[in-house]
């Protein structure tokens, strides 16, 4: 089933839902990505309600934002819970999607079940990467599509099909410049807004990592992440993978009670 819901300040949200059972799984993409990253994982699941949803300005959602902020995402993604009307859910959120569920679950206090990111935070609070993200921005605001397509290529490791990294690449670098720019600059500048929403909140939060960065699960552990580490994949490893990573988050989704 594929509906639309309506975000706190007016934009369409697209989203498709299929199945029953609880908890609800709701899919969340990354930067400059859509809900078709997660096509291995809706219908996976048959013993779960599952979503995934269109960020604002992504897919098949609407435009006319002035601001791509981690709060507003997340007001996307809690729209489409009440417009569900989902009581008990588990959020997964893939790399920037990871920030957006925290606001979302802040939101949506007492309907949350647990948090899952897909590759948000290697390391929690122990670098400062100011300087690196300007930089990248700097990148894209010169040469959209060049800069987009090199700093995804680095996300992959060397075993990653070519031809996915291939479909990924073109895709991604293909964002509307103004809408990626932006939302890339709020989510590489948003790991205290995150240590604080983690503070607030009073959800389980695991993160699925993949080993092709180290991930400093001590720094994870101190603010009430709980790593899991999957071996041999990179960044999109819900793609480069998918029978692994959907028992990997079965798992998780389980130990939730």
């Amino acid at each position: 089933m594929n509906g639309v819901a309506t975000s706190p300040d007016g934009i369409q949200i697209a989203y498709e839902a299929e199945g029953t059972g609880r908890p609800a799984i709701v899919f969340v993409h990354g930067w400059s990505c859509d809900r078709s990253y997660w096509r291995h994982q809706v219908g996976a699941f048959p013993g779960n309600r599952v979503v995934a949803i269109d960020l604002a300005g992504h897919g098949e959602s609407g435009f006319g934002r002035n601001s791509w902020t981690m709060p507003a995402f997340g007001a996307d993604v809690a729209a489409v819970v009440d417009a569900l009307g989902l009581d008990d859910a588990v959020l997964v959120g893939h790399s920037m999607g990871g920030d957006v569920i925290l606001e979302a679950a802040v939101l949506l206090e007492g309907r949350v079940r647990g948090l899952v990111w897909v590759d948000t935070y290697s390391s929690l609070g122990e670098t400062d990467d100011t300087d690196e993200t300007n930089a990248l921005v700097a990148r894209l605001r010169i040469d959209f599509p060049g800069a987009a397509r090199a700093f995804v290529r680095e996300m992959f490791g060397p075993t990653a099909d070519p031809e996915l990294v291939e479909w990924v690449v073109a895709d991604m670098s293909a964002a509307p410049p103004e809408i990626a720019i932006d939302a890339v600059r709020h989510a590489l500048g948003n790991e205290a807004p995150a240590i604080d929403a983690l503070s607030r909140l009073a959800v389980p939060v695991v993160a699925i990592n993949p080993d092709h960065e180290p991930t400093d699960e001590a720094s994870l552990l101190r603010h009430g992440v709980r790593p899991v580490i999957v071996t041999g994949l990179s960044h999109f490893l819900m793609l480069e993978d998918p029978g692994t990573f959907n028992r990997v988050l079965a798992e998780v989704v389980a130990d939730f009670g």
